[in-house]
């Protein structure tokens, strides 16, 4: 790393703060939630997690939770099987009368236990057997379980994605498997027919498109969130060696966005370019992991470079750039827009293979990026806190938040997190440059929770525990803690 950048940025061991320049983003309302309730007695801490008596969902005081789905266990309708496993990105809709539709992606690989069963309309790849896709689930404000069926299948690790203005989801394929590609597990074992690493359309109503949206590119898509004009869609990269990057796509001159739009256009439609975070040097940030605390709250100028060849038919996509061309991270991985700009996340980098030399190893970032300004700063930051013991991390404590993961923004503005980190998993509150609060702890085991979102009248969170695959509906007094 150039002495130049090194001093301008600070000491890798730079401890938690928040800059003095520069401010926050305000608490925008999330797009495109509808408009947020009216507010309460004003934010205040969360109370302490209240442990559940079942063994599966700590939760504060005056706050319940509901179970909608269970892997293996609830069943799909129309005989179509069982739920499948491996929860992750979702979305909610109003369905009137107190009633909600979800889309949820399952993460996986072909030849799973209760992998997404292939049904007739939704397949995209025939060779990829028992593997991911999306169902939509009917359920209300109690968590009851109104039916779920299979809205696309024939994917792969369907992780995170995005909900649109018009009412539908985008799931991302988090791979970059080809067709020919080999797989094997349990026993059995297959070949891939098509490529994968695309984004896919899925309707509320189930009527998915099983084609691809190639103009969004091939690459380990994670998470996206379009812009308030539908002109443009941000999009990320959980990806290593070399880590991964952030994208935004540029619809071509004329389009504005809608249902089923993106599935029609070319290949080649619009313009898919990675990001540079612009220093004052006027170089470019070769890792987001160089920055830590100490430039919380700072806008840096971003600009925007356009990538070669998106369908990456010869070479992945974050590889055709040169470190020196874009700004990479370890696993980019939440979006959400919001009608000012737009979140992402960093979980993590610490390990060797996920730091660039001498950059500050970190438990966590979010990002902002302001449409208007087109500039990104750093609104929370954890720390890297684990000691070695015998080369592995040690287990965190429960109070320790570390490994944010996916985001969505409340009604109210604020941020909610969902941890995959080291020991004790986490749902959080988080404010931009202020605190952060745990709302539920996983009781059950250490696997991750995925998928946070609230319904737009602020009745419930839905979130989902991915193993062993549960859908939680949370209810409680939300606006208490939250509105204002």
């Amino acid at each position: 790393m150039p002495a130049s950048r090194r001093n301008l940025l600070g000491s890798a061991a730079a401890g938690v703060g928040i800059a003095v320049a520069g401010g926050f983003p305000s608490l925008a309302q999330a797009h495109p939630n509808q408009p947020r309730p009216a507010g309460g007695p004003g934010r205040r801490p969360f109370p302490p997690l209240v442990d559940d008596p079942d063994g599966i969902l700590a939760l504060p005081e005056g706050f319940r939770y509901a179970i909608v789905t269970r892997a293996g266990v609830t069943r799909l309708d129309k005989g179509q099987g069982l739920t499948p496993a491996d929860h992750d990105g979702m979305a909610v809709y109003s369905a009137g009368n107190g009633r909600y539709t979800l889309i949820q992606n399952h993460e996986i690989d072909p030849g799973a236990r209760f992998g997404v069963p292939h049904v007739k309309g939704t397949v995209y790849d025939p060779g990829a057997v028992d593997a991911g896709g999306c169902t939509v689930i009917r359920t209300d404000r109690a968590g009851r379980n109104l039916g779920e069926f299979v809205a696309i299948s024939g994917t792969v690790s369907n992780c995170a994605g995005g909900p649109t203005p018009w009412g539908t989801w985008l799931t991302c394929e988090e791979t970059e498997d080809r067709a020919g590609d080999g797989w094997e597990e349990g026993g059995r074992s297959g070949a891939f027919q098509k490529d994968h690493g695309y984004v896919f359309e899925v309707w509320a109503d189930g009527s998915a498109d099983p084609r691809p949206i190639k103009c969004l590119g091939r690459y380990s898509h994670e998470a996206l969130a379009i812009d308030k004009d539908r002109t443009r869609i941000y999009l990320s990269e959980d990806a290593d060696e070399p880590n991964g990057l952030f994208y935004r796509w540029t619809a071509p001159r004329g389009v504005k966005l809608g249902p089923g739009v993106l599935t029609r256009l070319a290949a080649g439609a619009g313009t898919l370019a990675a990001m540079q975070i612009i220093m004052d040097d006027g170089s470019v940030l070769p890792d987001v992991a160089y920055l830590t605390s100490a430039q919380m709250g700072r806008p840096f100028p971003a600009r925007w470079i356009e990538v070669p060849e998106r369908d990456a038919h010869t070479t992945p996509v974050r590889e055709q750039f040169t470190d020196g061309q874009v700004t990479r991270g370890r696993k980019f991985e939440g979006v959400w827009g919001t009608d000012e700009g737009v979140y992402v996340v960093n979980s993590y980098a610490w390990d060797e293979g996920d730091l660039p030399a001498d950059a500050a190893p970190h438990d966590g970032m979010v990002w902002f990026y302001d449409y208007r300004a087109q500039t990104i700063q750093l609104v929370a930051y954890f720390p890297h806190q684990a000691t070695e013991e015998d080369g592995a991390p040690a287990k965190y404590g429960d109070l320790t938040f570390d490994g944010p993961d996916n985001v969505t923004v409340t009604p109210w503005g604020s941020l909610v997190l969902a941890e995959d980190g080291a020991g004790a998993s986490h749902v959080l509150s988080a404010i931009p440059g202020g605190p952060t609060y745990a709302i539920a702890r996983n009781q059950l085991n250490d696997s991750e929770f995925c998928g946070p979102t609230f319904t737009a009248d602020g009745k419930v969170l839905f979130v989902n525990m991915q193993d062993p695959g549960l859908t939680l509906a949370i209810t409680g007094p939300w606006e208490r803690y939250l509105g204002g």
